[in-house]
């Protein structure tokens, strides 16, 4: 086999973990028992030696159709053919008790619609990252996977045999009407589990739709693009951990920014900078819970890392530990030899000072939304807020996490601002003892210096880093979280800027956004990188904001938020980046531009109807 385009995946999962499930009907990625954990199927990452499990139909001619059912994070895989059609649904079961026997494992059934059909199936594990060798054996229900420390479960009534790497295979024909269960479980008994019987088995599914669509009964949004909205949502459920509440970037490591280059980075972990946007994102859609999680996590599995005297650590495990250190696979090759494949991340011990703006944002609007935080948070807030005043004229590494620099970021100092100016706020609103002075007034030197520092006379508009030429997308936040008014003519220009294209100086193709200039001198990695998605949808929500006194920029708006809509895969996910020939690039599918997609489509939505 090939690898498939990343857009070509769909995903499941069990808010714990996810696979990744081709439009071919193969599992190419799947982690055991948590997002972070080792790969059983890596095949994404190295298609020889990584590992999968195939189930497709054995024909020369085949049309493939990918979709979710309704409402849902069930993933159908449809097989067209002159013989017949069949399709697989694939799922987690959710919303079942903690004992219950089908819980924690992927579900696979084979069902024929119309005529008759023959299928293979090939289930080759690859243990911790392919790094660990397993026994295999053939049972009566099935076939076991033994590694030192664990086994899994291949349970299905298909007879099996023995394939090489460790893997098994088979065939098996299906009439119309007929079905086929496969299990896949990490089990302690020495036997294989039977498979459930058809009864049961089809119990589960109507189960698991059921939990989902009484999940996303909860969203109150109906505006436009509601669908979108909402498949945003769906996807953003999965990739939080239940267990704590937390919400990781990506399901994916090592998937790159450019095909070939090195800028390949491990995203299965939770970003503390993801926090304001997380409780923002799902409190305008009317997912209170999910948001109170988040915050629950910041303030117990987090919040045992917040040293006095010492910055925000910036990224956490979705338990709340401290990432292992960042190390290469040498072992896999990578997405179309796209090496190094990283586990970790060196982020971690990076200082970006601009998590500080997220976190406080985010328990403001936490306090403001959902419940009042307690005074021993705020004690832990204030002591935070006093090193800011100390510290947030240090350069850092910023947003984009570079790794060649340290520089005084706009974005950052900008964070720092609203970190000060939520902190007012909130002692303000609670009339908590707070040394309302000092935060004052260095609130107002921040701001008086990004202003006079920050702008770029001579592209008139507020640039990357102090002295710096160069554009910067992750500006456009500065109206979305008040530091700028939407129309003041700077922002205005900033916006302009951008909106020019690449070969004019600007960051935007259509639109496509650059995060900054595609060039190496930036963060000293080779290779043009795609555009961001999360900056695109930045840019529409900050021309919303705009057009609520210019009606030609809110139609700009909703143009490119459409247009934008287009670069989504055929379920309605987004990779990190999009690609020169529209493919997508960096770890998929990620929360940040789901997130960001959500707020761009209320606000415009919002906007769009007030005219009316």
């Amino acid at each position: 086999m090939s690898y498939q385009p990343m857009e070509n995946y769909g995903m499941i999962g069990n808010m714990r973990t996810v696979a990744l499930v081709g439009i071919n009907g193969s599992i190419d990625w799947y982690c055991h028992p948590h997002f972070d954990s080792p790969s059983i199927f890596g095949a994404l990452l190295d298609d020889n030696c990584g590992g999968r499990f195939r189930i497709s139909p054995v024909a020369e001619r085949v049309k493939y159709k990918q979709f979710y059912w309704p409402s849902t994070n069930i993933l159908i895989t449809r097989f067209l053919m002159t013989d017949g059609i069949a399709e697989i649904e694939d799922f987690m079961p959710v919303g079942p008790a903690l004992d219950s026997p089908w819980y924690h494992y992927i579900y696979r059934r084979v069902r024929c619609v119309r005529g008759a059909m023959r299928f293979s199936v090939l289930c080759c594990p690859a243990f911790d990252y392919g790094r660990k060798p397993h026994q295999v054996a053939i049972e009566p229900n099935g076939a076991i996977f033994r590694a030192d420390d664990s086994s899994f479960a291949l349970s299905t009534e298909v007879p099996l045999r023995v394939e090489e790497k460790g893997g098994v295979g088979g065939e098996f024909q299906l009439q119309e009407g007929e079905s086929r269960v496969f299990l896949f479980k990490n089990v302690d008994a020495v036997q294989c589990p039977c498979p459930p019987p058809e009864q049961e088995a089809e119990e589960l599914f109507q189960s698991t739709v059921k939990y989902w669509q009484r999940w996303l009964s909860s969203c109150t949004y109906h505006g436009r693009w509601r669908e979108q909205v909402q498949r945003s949502a769906l996807a953003l459920k999965l990739l939080t951990f239940e267990p704590t509440g937390a919400i990781i970037a990506a399901p994916t490591t090592s998937l790159p920014e450019v095909i070939g280059g090195s800028r390949n980075w491990d995203y299965r972990y939770t970003w503390l900078r993801d926090a304001a946007f997380t409780v923002y994102g799902f409190l305008r859609i009317g997912f209170v819970a999910e948001a109170a999680a988040f915050v629950d996590w910041l303030e117990s599995c987090a919040a045992q890392h917040f040293v006095p005297g010492q910055s925000l650590p910036v990224v956490l495990t979705v338990g709340g530990d401290c990432l292992p250190p960042e190390q290469t696979l040498d072992l896999w090759e990578g997405y179309r030899q796209s090496g190094p494949v990283r586990i970790g991340n060196a982020a971690v011990s990076q200082f970006q000072s601009d998590i500080h703006g997220e976190v406080m944002d985010a328990l403001y609007l936490y306090n403001k939304y959902v419940s009042p935080i307690s005074y021993d948070v705020w004690v832990k807030i204030r002591e935070r807020l006093n090193w800011i005043c100390d510290n947030w004229r240090r350069p850092d590494e910023g947003i984009w996490e570079m790794r060649n620099r340290r520089e005084h970021f706009i974005y950052s100092k900008v964070m720092n601002w609203v970190a000060l100016d939520r902190g007012l706020r909130l002692a303000e609103k609670r009339s908590f003892p707070a040394q309302r002075k000092r935060w004052l007034e260095e609130r107002d030197r921040i701001y008086e210096e990004v202003m006079s520092q920050g702008w770029n006379v001579k592209r008139r508009a507020f640039t990357q880093f102090y002295g710096s030429d160069d554009l910067d997308a992750s500006l456009l936040i500065m109206p979305l979280v008040f530091f700028l008014a939407p129309t003041d003519p700077r922002m205005l220009g900033t916006i302009e800027a951008i909106l020019e294209y690449p070969k004019h100086g600007g960051l935007a193709s259509d639109s496509l956004v650059y995060r900054y200039p595609p060039e190496s001198r930036i963060d000293g990695f080779p290779g043009e990188e795609g555009t961001f998605n999360m900056c695109s949808f930045w840019l529409v929500e900050a021309l919303t904001r705009a057009g609520r006194a210019h009606p030609d920029k809110l139609n700009q708006a909703r143009l490119l938020f459409e247009r934008m809509l287009g670069y989504a895969n055929h379920l309605g996910l987004y990779g990190e980046q999009t690609g020169s020939q529209g493919e997508a690039l960096g770890n998929f599918p990620q929360a940040f531009t789901h997130l960001a997609l959500i707020s761009a489509a209320f606000n415009l939505d919002r906007t769009l109807s007030s005219r009316f």
